[in-house]
């Protein structure tokens, strides 16, 4: 009777093993790019440039039916642009660490894990608040990304909150303790 209480695999009496395992389930709390209405300001400059290459390519229209046509591919790329910038960056913040991603033709990604985290900052202008936008600044004690800044994020305030209640249970989880000089 005595041999029903023991593990199979290991022959040990399961009661060596903690009451409540520890939770290391990796929870994602934001995944994606920037907002492009974060990005305003640069379609309209963008759009504006597009249309002033259109007009000097019309203008110069009697030097050849190419140019209009060159005027038109310019003004488009300009336009598109800022869209592929924007794009070209990835965000992914979990419960134990911020994953940022960029790069058009190639990929960079870098690091951040929430127990570095010394400090956060949250900021939303008068026009981000009306656009639902804003910006997150991570500083941390970490060699490669001392200072990471999530802009132009939707619904920024709860993942705000939840990544301040994070790494307080993080460096909590690890151990960590502040110092403080004086």
């Amino acid at each position: 009777m005595a041999d029903e209480n023991l593990d199979r695999n290991t022959g040990v009496e399961p009661t060596d093993a903690p009451d409540n395992p520890a939770d290391d389930r990796e929870e994602v709390y934001f995944t994606g790019s920037p907002a492009l209405r974060g990005s305003l300001g640069h379609f309209f400059l963008c759009g504006l440039l597009g249309v002033g290459v259109i007009v000097g390519a019309l203008a110069l229209r009697n030097f050849g039916w190419y140019i209009p046509v060159l005027g038109l591919l310019v003004a488009a790329t300009l336009v598109i642009l800022p869209v592929l910038f924007v794009r070209s960056e990835r965000y992914r913040v979990t419960s134990y660490r911020i994953d940022f991603e960029r790069g058009l033709f190639s990929k960079d990604i870098d690091t951040l894990e929430l127990w570095h985290v010394e400090d956060i900052k949250f900021h939303q202008s008068f026009l981000d608040r009306l656009l639902d936008i804003g910006q997150i600044t991570v500083l941390a004690r970490d060699e490669t990304t001392p200072e990471l800044v999530l802009q132009s994020i939707p619904q920024p305030r709860p993942l705000f909150d939840s990544l301040k209640q994070r790494i307080i249970a993080v460096k909590r989880q690890r151990g960590v303790i502040k110092l403080d000089a004086g």
